[in-house]
């Protein structure tokens, strides 16, 4: 377990210094910014380089919606829930922390930007409100946890897994940036919103709610849809 949990911690630290990392040094950067489409995929490279990275060690799961999730899908056992929900906490603040000794070397750094944090209303990127937010956000933790179920199935291709997850997580960012700025991941949401303070804590209820209730929803969904017993959970397909 202590494996599982230290490979957790690096592969959601790792998350979060890449994708929210895209998004705070990169997004925006003169003339030669990477803009929404950056971003998204920074998210899903993530995901999916540490799905083959540590999938045959923990599920490569770096979220406790899909931790919740795939135990709504009878896929994890509840008794390891507190232990991978912690670690994944832990791992997005340290992420966050490094990003933001990174980019505060810069003399005009500032953290009234949100430091991607997530946020609805005044602070949705494209000012969409509360509940277009939580809706969203359920939804696409929803279609997220409803592909992870079905590509780690036992049934379903073996190797190609974390192909699919990092590209369903690719388009979730291309939807849904301009909403909230993208979670379907509490821990993701916590790290920035830590350092930013402010309303961005104020609002990280909704980015726990949300995705939680989205990716129970989707595991118990698709366990409807598929009720097979499965191969144990890998999402390296080894």
């Amino acid at each position: 377990m202590l494996k599982k949990l230290v490979a957790e911690f690096v592969g959601t630290a790792w998350l979060v210094l890449g994708g929210c990392g895209a998004a705070v040094l990169a997004a925006a950067f003169p003339q030669l910014g990477i803009g929404f489409v950056g971003v998204s995929l920074a998210f899903g490279l993530t995901v999916l380089t540490m799905a083959y990275a540590i999938g045959h060690v923990s599920g490569c799961h770096l979220n406790p919606a899909v931790s919740v999730g795939l135990w709504a899908g009878g896929r994890f056992p509840a008794r390891d829930l507190p232990g991978y929900i912690v670690a994944q906490v832990l791992g997005a603040v340290a992420g966050a922390g490094v990003l933001y000794l990174i980019a505060s070397g810069k003399a005009d750094f500032s953290l009234a930007g949100g430091f991607a944090s997530n946020g609805y209303a005044d602070h949705s990127p494209g000012g969409y409100s509360l509940v277009a937010c939580l809706a969203c956000e359920v939804a696409m933790t929803f279609a997220f946890l409803f592909v992870i179920m079905g590509v780690t199935h036992g049934d379903a291709p073996k190797g190609f897994a974390p192909l699919a997850i990092g590209l369903c997580l690719t388009l979730i960012h291309l939807i849904s940036i301009p909403v909230t700025n993208t979670s379907v991941n509490p821990a993701r949401s916590t790290g920035p919103a830590i350092f930013a303070g402010g309303w961005a804590l104020q609002q990280l209820w909704l980015f726990w709610l949300a995705p939680i209730v989205g990716g129970a929803l989707g595991g118990v969904a698709y366990r409807w849809l598929s009720p097979a017993t499965p191969a144990p959970v890998d999402v390296s397909g080894t």
